[in-house]
């Protein structure tokens, strides 16, 4: 598994989609620091790329990635290794290497601008989300490249999943709330966004950023909930538990699959 995870890594960093993903990234945070002038401005443009292109671009290139070494996996699946050695290493390798690329992109672009510890806490925040949501994301891609051999229908799907958790998941949450107005929803509210990857990353950069106050009493039930040190530990868990799905189905799938 090692193996396969260092010379995995070592092709990835040399692709030229991982250098283009990590210069997008300290072009757009750059930049956003320039036209905002504060550090809290380009704190809440971040959020949007964070929660909306990080799960996109890991699902499309961790797709690309997996559907392009799928004839020498199967090679290597003629040696002497284990089918989970070779693809855990596929899937450890693809996740650290997204996160570094947003990481490196982000970090650098923070090391032309002046940093106090209270920017560098909303920072730090902005990417321990955005490292969150791209192992999530990787492993959801290497289970649908490994589940459907038509890269049609993997694409399909991963397109499907995004839209689904960053788009129609929250429009159908929003009309529950509105069909159920009349009705205390605060638990209903809290639980529907820990079922969903994308909405508890938004929830917490929002929090950790002050900006609770705008979104009246259900903010405050929020950040009374994500304020408390149970809350925060049940968040972190919903994530934990998050990353290991996708890691269970692909074990799943690469146990029963006829390659």
């Amino acid at each position: 598994m090692f193996k396969v995870f260092k010379y995995s890594s070592i092709e990835l960093l040399r692709n030229r989609w991982f250098i283009a993903y990590a210069i997008f990234n300290f072009i757009i945070t750059y930049g956003f620091l320039y036209l905002g002038g504060e550090h809290i401005r380009a704190q809440a443009s971040m959020m949007n790329v964070v929660i909306l292109m990080v799960p996109l671009v890991t699902l499309i290139f961790g797709l690309m990635y997996m559907y392009q070494v799928r004839d020498y996996a199967e090679l290597l699946l003629s040696q002497p290794i284990s089918r989970k050695a070779i693809f855990v290493g596929y899937y450890l390798s693809l996740g650290t290497t997204m996160s570094l690329a947003v990481l490196s992109g982000v970090w650098l672009a923070l090391a032309f601008s002046y940093l106090t510890v209270s920017v560098i806490y909303g920072w730090v925040i902005i990417s321990i989300i955005a490292t969150l949501l791209t192992i999530i994301f990787s492993g959801i891609a290497c289970y649908l490249a490994i589940k459907f051999e038509n890269r049609l229908v993997g694409f399909g799907a991963a397109l499907f999943v995004w839209m689904f958790l960053a788009i129609i998941y929250d429009g159908i949450f929003l009309m529950l709330l509105l069909m159920f107005e009349d009705y205390p929803l605060e638990n209903f509210a809290l639980i529907s966004t820990l079922l969903n990857p994308i909405d508890m990353g938004r929830v917490l950069i929002i929090f950790q950023l002050d900006f609770g106050a705008l979104m009246g009493y259900t903010g405050a039930v929020f950040k009374k909930f994500f304020g408390s040190s149970t809350g925060t530990i049940i968040i972190f868990s919903s994530f934990l538990i998050w990353c290991l799905i996708p890691f269970a189905l692909l074990l799943k799938v690469v146990k029963r699959k006829d390659f």
